[in-house]
């Protein structure tokens, strides 16, 4: 699963990909501290934002991938 942000009047911006056979890998100027993962079930994927800010209104997106 793919994680991404897309502020306003910008490009899409990869937040954390995730698997269930690794670790979440957060790309650089993101965290689990401010971007938690979390997985009820192999198919199920929940990313939480924590002490959301204004800096952080965007639009985000998920996608699947089955490699």
């Amino acid at each position: 699963m793919f994680w991404y942000q897309q502020p306003p009047r910008d490009g899409l911006k990869l937040v954390v990909s995730s698997s269930t056979w690794m670790q979440n890998s957060y790309e650089e100027g993101y965290s689990e501290a401010k971007f938690e993962i979390s997985r009820n079930q192999k198919d199920y994927v929940v990313m939480k934002i924590k002490n959301v800010a204004s800096k952080d209104a965007a639009t985000y997106f998920c996608a699947a991938s089955d490699h």
